[in-house]
């Protein structure tokens, strides 16, 4: 592939440049641009005798050739060179592609990152754009998208340490966790309300753990009622003399009138109660206390029924009862490695699929591998495919129940082929879902401590206006807001470089 002609930086011949030789494209306004017939031979005199141009980037200077911009056409500079070799509307043309332009010496401004376009030189020069390290990846895409390229004309030996960084960062998008919290600062403005102060101190007793003692009191008899919930659901299913089954129900209902009264008081102080309806975390709420509302129900309307109808009820209630184990999702509001679990999960579905998709394979081959020779042996435990499909699951995750069971050295030898396949087709997955468990942990922890960070500057900015140490306060705060931030951007670090994921760049 041939390159086309190099470039080469002016800016040590900045200083040769006689004084109030340049013109700007303000300056010709009024006089190279006030008529076409003045415009013309200007053009005419310096344009088409050059065939370089001047390319200043935030003060650096840059001499490019006409051929080389004209191997990229589609480029900012690829276009700038067509407008300027076609001298027509060069004015509106120019004052699209660049900030401004001196036509006298052929030079072109552009008010971006010198260091940038070093890269975006390189790429002019040999036909590949690498990643600027220093450089986060979205502003790096931002100044890429300004000189008119895309992220797939990113060298291969970058694109993926690219993307994954560029991933992290939408994670940690500043603009996008603002727009949040504004979105929440409006959720919780009940200016204008009903009873205005007493729904803001009670959905900060409810929704804000930390903001007070009563709400860190409250937080705690929540999460003691979940758990209380949890144990009382798994003894009912046990026979113990001492432990009566009226002590039992009398549990199951102070629990349910607990979190109902949570759920109804959270929904009563929301400021937009359809906002509040479609939170996951609401959701789950109310998923937790349904099913004893529907159970009781069901079991009224048919107290009176024939026994058969009874019996269907029953399985009904049954089903019923099995969903209130949905309630240890309730600890997610209080546990911020549940949350990012969830997260993981839901950003990892196409990883997870995989994963399944290695195992049904593997499954599939060998339990009809297995079967086929150990069938014809006396006594033995693979009677059918389907049945051998248990024995390759406990096998491919290394359970090994031990209940079925190969009894001929060939089938030991599938056996082993089996167990190590598994061993392997977890391992892929399993390493890349657990640094996104990692970077959904700490990106979690840094957006509480942002939360908390701006609630103290809130609550300084409220209560001690009239302080005359408020400025103090405030670079306090801010202060110890930087500082954990960076403690948790370390910790990270160190997290990711512990895992091997050293080319996560932050």
């Amino acid at each position: 592939m041939k390159s086309p002609p190099c470039c080469m930086s002016l800016s040590s011949q900045a200083s040769l440049e006689e004084p109030g030789s340049s013109t700007s494209l303000g300056s010709l306004e009024s006089s190279v641009f006030s008529s076409e017939e003045e415009q013309g031979p200007l053009l005419q005199r310096v344009i088409p005798s050059l065939d370089c141009f001047t390319i200043n980037v935030g003060g650096s200077r840059f001499v490019m050739s006409q051929q080389t911009l004209s191997c990229y056409p589609d480029t900012r500079l690829g276009k700038l060179a067509v407008v300027v070799s076609a001298a027509r509307d060069v004015a509106s043309g120019l004052l699209e592609l660049c900030d401004d332009a001196n036509l006298v010496e052929n030079e072109y401004f552009f008010d971006r990152s010198s260091q940038a376009f070093h890269y975006i030189l390189n790429y002019y020069q040999t036909g590949r754009l690498h990643v600027m390290e220093q450089l986060c990846a979205l502003s790096f895409l931002q100044e890429i998208q300004y000189w008119g390229l895309d992220e797939l004309s990113i060298d291969s030996c970058c694109r993926d340490r690219y993307f994954r960084r560029k991933e992290l960062s939408e994670a940690l998008d500043i603009k996008k966790d603002a727009e949040e919290l504004d979105a929440q600062d409006e959720e919780e403005d009940f200016s204008g309300s009903l009873c205005p102060n007493v729904r803001q101190k009670l959905w900060e007793v409810l929704e804000k753990p930390g903001s007070s003692a009563a709400a860190r009191t409250f937080g705690t008899l929540s999460m003691v009622f979940v758990v209380v919930s949890i144990a009382n659901m798994a003894l009912i299913s046990v026979e113990l003399s001492w432990l009566a089954p009226p002590l039992l129900d009398a549990l199951e209902y102070l629990c349910i009138a607990w979190f109902t009264a949570e759920f109804v008081l959270r929904l009563l102080c929301a400021r937009d109660r359809c906002r509040f309806l479609r939170s996951v975390a609401n959701i789950i709420d109310l998923l937790a206390i349904l099913p004893f509302y529907i159970t009781l129900l069901v079991e009224s309307l048919c107290g009176g029924e024939s026994s058969q109808e009874l019996e269907n009820v029953g399985r009904i209630v049954q089903v019923l009862r099995l969903l209130r184990a949905l309630r240890m999702l309730k600890l997610g509001r209080h546990s911020t490695g549940l949350r990012s679990l969830g997260m993981t999960i839901a950003q990892c579905y196409e990883e997870v699929g995989l994963l399944l998709l290695f195992l049904s394979v593997g499954i599939s081959i060998f339990s009809t591998v297995e079967y086929f020779v150990e069938q014809g042996v006396p006594g033995t435990t693979f009677t059918s495919v389907p049945g051998a499909w248990w024995w390759a699951t406990t096998s491919m995750t290394t359970v090994g129940y031990g209940d079925i069971r190969p009894d001929t050295t060939i089938g030991k030898v599938v056996a082993f082929m089996c167990i190590l396949s598994g061993i392997l087709v977890l391992a892929l997955p399993i390493a890349i879902i657990n640094d996104r468990f990692s970077a959904c942990y700490f990106t979690l922890k840094i957006k509480e401590a942002a939360l908390r960070q701006r609630e103290a500057l809130k609550k300084l900015m409220k209560n001690s206006s009239s302080d005359s140490n408020i400025n103090v306060n405030l670079r306090d705060v801010y202060a110890r807001s930087v500082m954990d931030m960076l403690r948790l951007k370390s910790r990270e670090r160190a997290s990711t470089r512990s895992s091997g994921a050293d080319d996560f760049w932050f």
